[in-house]
């Protein structure tokens, strides 16, 4: 890559001399004006030279705020589009990509038969880097896919399937995954794309044969490896989609504890576990998700989950416990959202609240807040709230390295870039203002939801109830006998288990491995 920019530069440092060698012919007949004239483009002659030469000697800060003036000079019409395309290529070597995208774009408009196509492949490029859709498509919307040069293609592929699969077309998405190579960077994160579009396209099967390949060609990576535990969630959901609920279970039981997918495999593993009627070991899995180690997670479908299997093994007492803690947790949450919502309407206010709970130390979490936290967390953890936020972390890190220079922060092109920044970040910003609306909007639908399954998991605790009252009366009442209290403590500590009866205690360490004693009912 840097052969061929040096020999476009070298290039290019011929064509200017030439140019203004055929104007010089055809300038104005009057002397005193060609004289003037001829020394102006003599000057701009060996400033573009120079600036070439800096170019090509590495010295790209030089380089670049020559080239930034002299893109703005009208004598150099003609050669605009290869200076600021020289120019975007300097930006890029000073790490400043978004101001390097403005030049590639200008010069796109241009339409020049020669450097359009380049500042295209430059733009997809620095896209990538920065994560920014709009760019990209506005790169990919400019040429043909296919007259991409082939070490862009793996790339390309991959950002155009993400943007199908955002798009719900699951087909498209999946054929642009399989055409990412195997040795590219984008390989693995293709893969598992590709298992999700298979998934969403009610394709279960397909999609583990999908999880499978991916955890094969990681078989030898550590056990934390992202890729590898990405896969294995994947698959455990494809086994889930698939309804093979025991294949499921085992596939979530493989996602090691210290990796953070770990807290999402035990919620899921629970309810493929009360599908297929595991009630005692659910309760298990119940132990951790509602220790106070989770207590920041957002998760009210977790404890109508536990209801639900209290209700399955009619054990109501229990069952009324879970019920109110989930009305007393998600009760006021439901309420400040309304009055969230209700009280705020500009994009920059729903911003600065998840941006204040973003930077806020988990010594201070919820102090001046006017969402609960719980409620902040699981926005920022949204997928494209956080691809935004992370591309304003990187507007922000190339505002850093204007500002750590202060001779070229005080340039015309220093300038430049902090206004191109400040630009971008504050319209990011307001973007990012909308999701959380939008994300707020559907948490209120949901808990509304919930709260009317709840309503009914109630009626089905009282019917329950009264069933019991009636089989009491008629002499039916079952015994007090606990399950598996026959069974001595060293069968479960045999199969894997540690046994602890539960005192309404947990040791953190051990969440997850509790073993359920419960009383027989409702048989």
């Amino acid at each position: 890559m840097r052969k061929i920019l040096l020999l476009l530069i070298a290039s290019s440092m011929m064509v200017p001399a030439g140019t203004f060698a055929q104007r010089k012919k055809s300038f104005s007949p009057k002397k005193a004006s060609a004289s003037s004239s001829s020394s102006r483009e003599s000057t701009l002659r060996n400033q573009l030279s120079n600036a070439l030469r800096q170019a090509q000697g590495g010295q790209y800060e030089a380089a670049a705020n020559a080239l930034f003036s002299l893109s703005r000079r009208p004598e150099l019409a003609d050669e605009r589009a290869q200076i600021k395309y020289i120019l975007g290529t300097m930006l890029i070597e000073l790490k400043l990509y978004q101001t390097a995208a403005f030049q590639f774009v200008d010069v796109i408009r241009m339409k020049n038969p020669k450097y359009s196509k380049l500042a295209i492949e430059k733009l997809s490029i620095v896209a990538d880097t920065l994560g920014d859709d709009t760019i990209l498509n506005y790169a990919i919307s400019r040429v043909d896919l296919n007259d991409f040069p082939s070490n862009l293609k793996d790339m390309i592929h991959f950002r155009l399937g993400e943007i199908s699969l955002r798009n719900r077309d699951f087909t498209k998405a999946s054929d642009l995954f399989s055409r990412v190579g195997s040795g590219s960077s984008y390989y693995y994160q293709a893969l598992f794309n590709k298992g999700l579009a298979e998934m969403e396209g009610s394709q279960p099967a397909v999609a583990v044969g999908t999880f499978n390949k991916m955890l094969d060609a990681r078989r030898r990576a550590p056990v934390t490896d992202t890729n590898k535990v990405a896969a294995q969630l994947g698959l455990a959901r494809a086994l889930y989609q698939k309804q093979d609920w025991e294949g499921s279970i085992e596939a979530y039981a493989q996602v090691p504890r210290d990796t953070v997918l770990w807290h999402d495999a035990v919620f899921e593993q629970s309810w493929a576990m009360l599908r297929a009627a595991r009630f005692r070991s659910a309760l298990s899995n119940f132990q951790t998700l509602h220790s106070a180690y989770y207590e920041d997670f957002y998760m009210p479908e977790s404890l109508l989950l536990r209801s639900i299997v209290y209700l399955y093994i009619c054990k109501y007492d229990e069952m009324e416990k879970v019920l109110s803690l989930f009305e007393k947790t998600y009760g006021p949450v439901r309420s400040k959202i309304g009055d969230f919502l209700k009280s705020t309407s500009d994009a920059a206010s729903f911003y600065a609240e998840v941006e204040k709970a973003n930077s806020m130390k988990i010594s201070e979490k919820g102090s001046g807040l006017r969402l609960p936290y719980i409620v902040s967390r699981n926005v920022l953890d949204q997928g494209d709230v956080k691809r935004s936020m992370n591309y304003l972390e990187k507007l922000n890190q190339e505002k850093r390295r204007v500002e750590a220079n202060s001779a070229f922060r005080a340039s015309p092109l220093g300038q430049y870039a902090l206004k191109i920044i400040a630009n971008r970040g504050r319209n990011t910003k307001f973007a990012i203002g909308d999701m959380v609306k939008a994300h707020l909007l559907n948490m209120r639908v949901e808990l509304r939801d919930l709260y009317e399954q709840a309503g009914f998991i109630r009626y089905e605790m009282i019917t329950g109830r009264k069933e019991s009252i009636k089989k009491k009366i008629a002499g039916k009442d079952l015994g007090a006998e606990q399950i598996d209290e026959n069974i001595d403590r060293q069968f479960y500590i045999q199969n894997g288990y540690e046994y602890y009866p539960f005192k309404g205690e947990y040791w953190l360490d051990e969440v997850g491995n509790y073993h359920y004693l419960g009383k027989q009912s409702c048989e």
